[in-house]
């Protein structure tokens, strides 16, 4: 039986996650929390990972109860500790002088900033997916798979590619229910630049995209939706809410069970 494994938080876009027991889902159908910040630009443009290789290098603890960050950079033992709210000034000078351009630190409660602006839902991926992903890789593990694609709920108990289950043939939505809330499984994922890079320095990986195209194809289940795959460089499912949903909570150990 499909059961909720991890929940991940990314409260500032493009920087570490932080795992959490539960997390509330608001009417938007985000996680709150979740990429609740962004850096823009003096453009307006995102200072994000598929922009600027050079966010890999750092490294970001959040304290969510008492809404504090402390930001360092890899390999250095060094932090300095800011609130989100509080610090907002003192933020934005610290990342200008690390990005050498002006940054401006912009939140959203409601929706937050995610990738897929339509499908404001959790990402979701069974925790063998990463694992399965990982073998095709000698040199990653799962725990860098899970950085390179950084995906809201794991779900354990179930084999790989399991989520693939989650969307249905044409613009067919699959509704699923986590725990007390209902959401529906929209596409999978087209995934970016940033997979193909080491997720604490940024290198990257000019075979990765082929290797991962080439598998997933292979790999890609008969349980599978095979015309929504346009680019196999797909994984994790977006999702929303479902449209007689209002939010709730979902926890760790919570049951998945489709419609």
């Amino acid at each position: 039986m499909a059961v909720v494994s991890k929940i991940w938080l990314f409260p500032i876009k493009s920087l570490d996650g932080v795992a959490v027991s539960s997390a509330c889902v608001l009417p938007s159908g985000a996680l709150a929390g979740d990429r609740e910040f962004a850096l823009i630009d003096e453009r307006e443009r995102f200072i994000n990972g598929k922009r600027h290789a050079s966010i890999h290098r750092l490294r970001a603890r959040f304290d969510l109860a008492a809404r504090t960050v402390d930001l360092g950079l890899k390999d250095t033992s060094a932090t300095d500790t800011f609130h989100l709210d509080g610090d907002r000034a003192d933020l934005e000078r610290w990342f200008g002088e690390y990005f050498q351009q002006p940054a401006r630190l912009v939140s959203n409660a409601e929706v937050g900033f995610p990738d897929d602006k339509r499908y404001t839902g959790p990402t979701c991926i069974a925790e063998r997916t990463l694992a399965a992903v990982a073998e095709w890789y000698p040199e990653l593990d799962i725990e860098q798979i899970r950085q390179r694609f950084r995906t809201n709920i794991e779900i354990a108990d179930v084999p790989p590619f399991w989520e693939d289950r989650l969307f249905g043939s044409g613009d067919r939505s699959i509704p699923f229910r986590v725990g007390e809330v209902t959401f529906e499984g929209v596409n999978p994922c087209l995934r970016c630049v940033v997979p193909t890079r080491d997720p604490f320095t940024g290198e990257t990986d000019p075979h990765f995209q082929k290797t991962f195209n080439a598998r997933r194809r292979e790999s890609l289940p008969s349980w599978a939706a095979r015309d929504r795959f346009d680019s196999y460089y797909r994984l994790a499912v977006n999702t929303r809410l479902a449209h007689h949903n209002s939010g709730g909570f979902i926890h760790l150990v919570d049951r998945i069970a489709l419609q």
